[in-house]
């Protein structure tokens, strides 16, 4: 499978995705369905917002405690008869998988759905070891067989329409294993009967599983799985080892909490009132599911945007991808842009903070937005998307990641900008003074005929290219109200 290493800034790829109108088709029809009907599923609960404001405000306390329920977790996890590991980064999160595979003596496994392993590139790392991964979930197969990348949280595969799935069947199925049956046509039953039978050995034969999980409990080492084909259930009771990745913002303190999780998650992920396959797993049990199993506490990034006041509202996600249907810049711009297993509004704010801001391209993500706010409005956990679009602008333009010292955040401002720096100083230090400001003003009226509707050159030609100045009134509001004061003879 290809990778998301050396993709360019998100500019440079929209410009190239938002010209092939054969995936903004696909994208369009996919999110306008998609958003339509998780519009009509969660219309139909009157408390809807008070369920989103308990599952903002379950995260928040989580999070504000996680070490304790994180701890909490491992103990839980272990009396049940399973092993935790701690995994600070993506080379070490591989590093542990790898070493557990091998030491089963197994060279494939079979996986769910999972973005945490997409995030550390677990695919990748144990292809290099001589370990073959196979993706059981449909959309994550249509992506492995074409070569491809997810550009979807919910739905991978959302930029492919079925001639192109049945095209990617009939041409790799063969390599990977069995064949795409003679005369596959484009029916989506037809391409859904051809990779159940496609996976059904690879279940029967595999002897490990990997997976990540939606969420944890911590007070009985319980993992939760939520999927919508059977297949997350196949991977996760019938290998005899399973390894589960896992980013330790997953978890949640009691089942009263979960309870709240599960009605906010399928309505917002897939518009259904129950979620059609939902696994949970305590350990290992004797004779009951693997023998084994791991769980791999992944950070790779979190702590450190948990020590971000504002930015660790991206902590809170549940991964439902409702930001992403109804993006406009998503929408037209397709999920590779962003560079990122991450796409859409979720991934412009928690790739930066993972990775942090130091490449061109992560540096470009908290400007994919327009800001207009209709990713904050869908989120089931009211993570104020905009405002830390904004808080990572300033990052950027700070240049340099936020080091905390103490109680104290502390940013290191970057060389460059000082155009914009200048700019800002003598913007306060004139709406600081009053008479400046209205010279300025009578300026600016009285020579309004003469004023470029751009900025062709000079520190703002970036910004004049894709935006027309605005037009300057007649006369300043000042004028005006002074005027019309002494009109009404006061």
């Amino acid at each position: 499978m290809s990778t998301y290493l050396g993709m360019p800034a998100f500019p440079e790829a929209a410009a190239v995705s938002t010209r092939d109108t054969r995936l903004r088709g696909n994208l369009r029809h996919a999110t306008h369905t998609i958003r339509a009907k998780r519009a009509a599923a969660v219309a139909e609960m009157a408390d809807w917002q008070q369920l989103r404001a308990a599952g903002a405000a379950a995260k928040d306390d989580t999070l504000r405690h996680l070490d304790t329920y994180l701890e909490q977790l491992e103990t839980a996890v272990t009396t049940a008869g399973g092993t935790v590991h701690w995994a600070a980064d993506a080379e070490e999160a591989n590093r542990i998988v790898a070493g557990l595979v091998r030491a089963t003596g197994e060279t494939e496994v079979v996986k769910v759905k999972s973005m945490a392993t997409q995030e550390i590139g677990l695919n990748e790392a144990l292809e290099a070891e001589g370990i073959r991964a196979y993706e059981t979930d449909l959309a994550e197969l249509i992506v492995q067989l074409g070569d491809d990348l997810p550009s979807h949280i919910l739905v991978p595969a959302i930029h492919r329409n079925r001639g192109e799935i049945r095209d990617i069947f009939t041409g790799e199925m063969a390599a990977w294993g069995r064949p795409a049956p003679e005369g596959l046509s484009d029916r989506p039953a037809e391409l859904a009967e051809a990779a159940r039978l496609h996976l059904r050995e690879k279940f029967l034969r595999a002897k490990v599983g990997i997976s990540g999980a939606n969420f944890m409990v911590a007070e009985t080492g319980t993992l939760v799985v939520l999927e919508s084909e059977g297949n997350g259930r196949m991977c996760l009771t019938l290998p005899e080892t399973l390894i589960s990745v896992v980013g330790i913002e997953k978890v949640v303190p009691t089942w009263r909490d979960l309870e709240v999780f599960m009605q906010l998650l399928p309505r917002s992920s897939t518009a259904e009132r129950m979620n059609p396959y939902t696994t949970m797993w305590t350990g290992t049990t004797d004779g009951d599911g693997p023998r084994d199993f791991h769980l791999v506490l992944l950070d790779n990034g979190r702590t450190d945007t948990l020590a971000d006041q504002v930015g660790r509202q991206a902590l809170r996600c549940i991964r439902c991808s409702a930001c992403l249907n109804v993006c406009p810049v998503y929408e037209r711009a397709g999920g590779h842009a962003y560079g990122s297993p991450y796409p859409g509004p979720i991934g412009a704010i928690l790739t930066p903070q993972l990775r942090g801001t130091a490449s061109a391209l992560d540096a470009s993500l908290p400007y994919a937005s327009s800001l207009c706010g209709a990713c904050y409005e869908v989120c089931p956990v009211a993570i104020d998307i905009p405002e830390v679009l904004v808080h990572l602008r300033q990052r950027v333009v700070e240049g340099g990641t936020y080091t905390v010292r103490g109680t104290r955040t502390v940013i290191r401002p970057a060389k460059g900008h000082a155009a914009e720096r200048a700019a800002m100083r003598a913007a306060r230090w004139t709406f600081q003074r009053p008479r400046a400001l209205g010279a300025v003003q009578r300026l600016a009226t009285r020579t309004r005929r003469i004023q470029p509707r751009r900025l062709p050159v000079g520190p703002g030609k970036a910004w004049g290219l894709t935006r027309d100045l605005p037009a300057v009134p007649e006369k300043s509001f000042r004028e005006w109200w002074q005027e019309r004061g002494k009109g009404a003879g006061e």
